[in-house]
C-alpha cells in the first residue's frame, strides 16, 4: 500500500506546535526504530501506524533528510509573517524589561511553554521604517501564545539560540567579574565559606566548575539524534 506524505524541506516547513508535540512524546527508553517512527509520523503529519507502510529505502531517505534539516544553522530572524500579521523580535533585547526577561527565561526552559516564550519575544509590528521597527507593548504571554504555536520552527529555534547565547555571555561576564572580586578577599575566608582547601587552589577550580555548569544550562535541547 502506498502512503502519500507531505515532507518538510526545511525547519521553516515545521511548526513550533509540531515540534512541541514531538518533544512531549520523546522517551529515552524508546528503541531507535520507534523513535524514528515518532519523528516521521510527527513531521510528516501521518498516523504512527502508517509509517510502517512506507518503503524501507524511503524511510532511510526521510531520516537522512530530517537529520540534515536539524543541522541547519539557527540564526535570529527579526521579523516574520503569521496569519497576515507581521511579528517582530524585541528590537533591543538588552533593554528588555525585567518582567519580559523573567517570563522569557521561565518559558524557554520547557518545550511545552515555548509558544509562551515566543509570545514574549515576538509581538506585532506597530511601526516600521526601513529596518527599524517598534512592536506592541508587552502585557502577558497569553495574548499571542496560541498564535505562536503556528510559527515556523526555524524562527523559534533562532530566537531561542539568540536568547540563550545572550544569557550565557552575561552569566560568563558575571563569573569573570566575580573571579576578580574574589581576589580581593583573603583566600582562607573564601575557602571556609565554600568548603574549599585553605590554600586557595580550589577557588579557581570552583569558578571553572561554575562556568561549566552555566555552559550546560544554556545548551539547546533537541529531539534525540537518529542513526541512519
Amino acid at each position: 500500500m502506498k502512503v502519500t506524505i507531505d515532507v518538510p524541506s526545511s525547519l521553516a516547513d515545521i511548526t513550533l506546535e509540531q515540534y512541541q508535540y514531538l518533544m512531549s512524546i520523546q522517551d529515552e527508553n524508546d528503541s531507535e526504530d520507534f523513535a524514528s517512527r515518532k519523528l516521521i509520523a510527527c513531521l510528516c503529519k501521518i498516523p504512527l501506524s502508517d509509517v510502517l507502510k512506507i518503503q524501507y529505502t524511503s524511510i532511510i531517505e526521510l531520516l537522512e533528510k530530517f537529520n540534515a534539516i536539524f543541522r541547519e544553522d539557527k540564526f535570529l530572524i527579526q521579523r516574520f509573517e503569521l496569519g497576515g500579521v507581521e511579528f517582530g523580535f524585541v528590537p533591543e533585547l538588552e533593554s528588555i524589561s525585567f518582567g519580559e526577561y523573567i517570563d522569557a527565561e521561565k518559558y524557554l526552559s520547557d518545550w511545552s511553554t515555548m509558544n509562551n516564550a515566543m509570545a514574549v519575544l515576538y509581538r506585532p509590528v506597530v511601526k516600521r521604517k526601513d529596518e527599524k521597527y517598534t512592536i506592541e507593548d508587552y502585557h502577558t504571554s497569553a495574548t499571542y501564545a496560541e498564535v505562536m504555536k503556528a510559527m515556523p520552527l526555524n524562527v523559534a529555534l533562532g530566537a531561542q539560540v539568540f536568547f540563550w547565547n545572550l544569557k550565557r555571555d552575561l552569566l560568563l561576564a558575571t563569573m569573570d567579574y566575580l573571579a576578580e572580586e574574589l581576589t580581593e578577599i583573603p583566600q582562607e575566608i573564601i575557602a571556609q565559606h565554600l568548603s574549599l582547601p585553605k590554600d586557595g587552589g580550589g577557588i579557581n577550580q570552583y569558578i571553572s566548575s561554575l562556568k561549566e555548569m552555566l555552559e550546560d544550562l544554556t545548551q539547546l535541547p533537541l529531539y534525540r539524534s537518529i542513526s541512519v
